[in-house]
């Protein structure tokens, strides 16, 4: 078996747990880094385990997360949060927006899950 592995580093965005009992229920940032391992049986052609060219969606939606909020599904506070992105972008005429993003799980082993289905 032939492994590689591919690593996003680096992508700013926020989250909170507000079942957490510590700080963790406020909002705070983390550079976050995703790590992606591949493997193969027999290499391709190219002698590849994987094409990292071909990876361009998965990168773009990592994109998708820079300087974003990301939130539980069920967090309490999520309907204040939406409202307030309508209101800063009605504010700035359209023009600034709150990249909000909710997930079943916004702890770190949940956004490990959610990478790896959106990467499958």
């Amino acid at each position: 078996m032939t492994t590689c592995i591919k690593r996003y580093i680096d992508i700013p965005f926020a989250h909170r747990q507000p079942a957490h009992m510590g700080h963790c229920r406020f909002i705070h940032g983390h550079n976050w880094s995703f790590e992606f391992e591949f493997e193969c049986r027999e290499k391709d052609e190219c002698g590849f385990v994987v094409d990292f060219g071909g990876l361009v969606p998965l990168k773009e939606w990592l994109g998708t997360l820079d300087h974003a909020l990301v939130l539980n599904h069920d967090d309490p506070l999520l309907n204040m949060w939406e409202l307030q992105a309508v209101l800063a972008a009605t504010q700035c005429d359209g023009a600034a927006k709150t990249n909000l993003l909710t997930v079943k799980d916004c702890s770190c082993e949940g956004l490990a899950e959610w990478a790896l289905a959106e990467a499958n």
